[in-house]
């Protein structure tokens, strides 16, 4: 009897552990083109210009600055974009490209950024990180 109740309860447990996995998944990072070079790497609080293409899961486009010729410009780390992008474009180098797969908490939420984006979605990004900015120490 106290061999079925021990396995029960570790079940349950491995269950638990299970689910609570399937629900915060993580964000992966991917390294597409790495570069031979590498002076400095992208900081918090670095000026990076970027390429980037946005797809879905389901491999719908949602935005991309390479049809316009526009880097998207921003500082890392502060807010500015969503928080795959926070964390997933630290270290990285000029020239260097990335595939990042951001969960959903990571990126727009429940909410998502209608009518593109829907609420809950994992959101892929390729991007390549043009040129860095970094303001010097004061």
């Amino acid at each position: 009897m106290r061999l079925y109740l021990l396995l029960a309860v570790t079940l349950m447990s491995l269950l638990t552990d299970f689910v609570q996995g399937a629900e915060k998944k993580k964000l992966q990072i991917g390294i597409k083109k790495r570069v031979d070079n590498c002076p400095i790497k992208s900081r918090k609080g670095d000026v990076l210009n970027m390429h980037y293409t946005g797809k879905l899961e389901d491999g719908t486009e949602f935005d991309s600055s390479i049809p316009r010729n526009q880097p998207f410009t921003f500082t890392l780390g502060t807010g500015q974009v969503i928080k795959g992008w926070d964390q997933g474009l630290l270290g990285m180098c000029e020239g260097e490209k990335r595939k990042l797969v951001i969960p959903s908490e990571l990126g727009y939420g429940d909410r998502g950024a209608p009518p593109k984006i829907p609420g809950g979605a994992t959101l892929i990004f390729e991007v390549e990180l043009l040129s860095i900015e970094r303001r010097s120490d004061l």
